[in-house]
């Protein structure tokens, strides 16, 4: 079995949808006993969410399957002035609370990081949020797109004639929940513990935006749309061939060299326009069709094979069933099955091997309140007790 680095860390998840659920599903890979604190009732709004219309029904949608596996779910109503005292009696016992509220929402529940942290002074608190815990726009509602919008990433997506577009999977999202996990695993760390972490979507994507805002920072170049074209460099970019296209990045001179030689194509190594990088930079749509009518004469495998083969970097542009079926990815045990009532999800696992192994999710996404026993029972909670305050609506 992989390292479980986080092994015996208790992490409190009160986050909805998707960055903080992403967030805390990284560290439970890593061996970090999650708790998903939900609302009693309705849960985290994934549940409903994704394209299957029955799980939704149920509770279970594929956007919360997704990311929750291998997690424990309990309920309570944080607004009910008991439901505040059972979650500071959680902290007590917990290294770890992740929430993305909106700034602002816990400090009004009387839940905030001074509050919690009186009760556990060792208690690392995570806020993910849109824009930040500060500055002017912090109490701003902020879902992806927004996020995507607000960065300029729009921007640069697309071609000039297409721009605005949008990444095609939440990457704010994600982009965040990553910075935050990372962010959590360092604070884990230090002796002693105990931190407020303000995690911004909005400044881990212009952090992953890296070269593009670097670009205009420092050269005050600002940055354009440019469709599939690797601005640095040409031939780099997306290339048709006879049935799929696929990406070839010539960035280096001789890579440059022995793709125009491979083609059949040596004249346009002494062509004016292609001698020097800069040159070819600036004629990168000639140079592409004159390249794309020899790619156009066979299929996109035996061009990838061939390029790789002599130091030509290239790769196919895949479908995503495509590559959910290629050999690499089973290799990398990229995909886990997880299963309950004999039946079997495939999930989505950490991009990281440990020891030569895939950390995997230890059980099927639970259930609305599927540990509220196990979890409340720990705090000396009876089940009579249970069931009364599930009574009042507080579990």
């Amino acid at each position: 079995m992989a390292t479980k680095f986080l092994e015996g860390v208790r992490v409190l998840d009160l986050t909805n949808v998707l960055a903080g659920p992403y967030c805390c599903y990284q560290l439970a890979l890593m061996g970090a006993e999650v708790v998903k604190v939900e609302r009693p009732g309705s849960g985290d709004l994934a549940r409903v969410l994704g394209a299957d219309p029955d799980r939704n029904a149920q509770g279970m949608g594929v956007s919360f399957l997704a990311q929750n596996a291998g997690k424990k779910s309990i309920t309570l109503d944080m607004k009910h002035p008991r439901g505040k005292d059972l979650l500071k009696q959680l902290v007590k016992k917990a290294d770890v609370l992740v929430e993305n509220f909106r700034p602002g929402v816990m400090a009004r529940l009387g839940l905030n990081y001074e509050v919690l942290c009186q009760e556990n002074p060792n208690l690392i608190y995570c806020a993910i949020s849109g824009f930040g815990q500060t500055g002017p726009r912090n109490g701003d509602p902020a879902y992806d797109q927004i996020i995507q919008g607000f960065t300029g990433a729009m921007s640069i997506t697309g071609s000039p004639e297409t721009k605005p577009y949008r990444v095609g999977y939440p990457i704010a999202d994600t982009s965040g929940g990553m910075a935050a996990a990372m962010t959590i695993a360092a604070a884990l760390n230090a002796q002693p513990r105990g931190a407020f972490l303000d995690v911004s979507m909005t400044d881990a994507v212009l952090s992953a935006m890296g070269w593009v805002v670097s670009n205009y920072l420092i050269a005050n170049t600002e940055p354009a749309a440019h469709g599939n074209e690797n601005t640095t460099s040409a031939p780099s970019g997306t290339f048709a061939t006879a049935d799929q296209p696929i990406n070839i990045a010539a960035n280096r001179d001789e890579q440059w060299v022995s793709l125009a030689l491979h083609i059949g194509r040596p004249e346009l190594l002494d062509h004016p326009n292609y001698v020097t990088r800069d040159m070819r930079k600036a004629h990168r749509h000639a140079l592409r069709h004159e390249i794309e009518t020899v790619l156009s004469t066979r299929p996109a495998d035996d061009w990838v094979a061939e390029f790789n083969a002599i130091g030509v970097p290239s790769g196919p542009v895949l479908s995503v069933p495509q590559v959910l079926d290629d050999a690499q990815i089973a290799q990398r045990d990229v995909i886990a099955t997880v299963s309950r009532d004999a039946e079997d999800i495939k999930v989505v696992t950490g991009p990281a091997i440990i020891d030569g192994e895939k950390p995997m999710p230890t059980g099927y996404p639970p259930s609305l309140g599927e540990h509220n026993h196990e979890v409340w029972g720990e705090l000396g909670l009876s089940a009579k007790d249970m069931a009364a305050l599930q009574e009042e609506g507080i579990l």
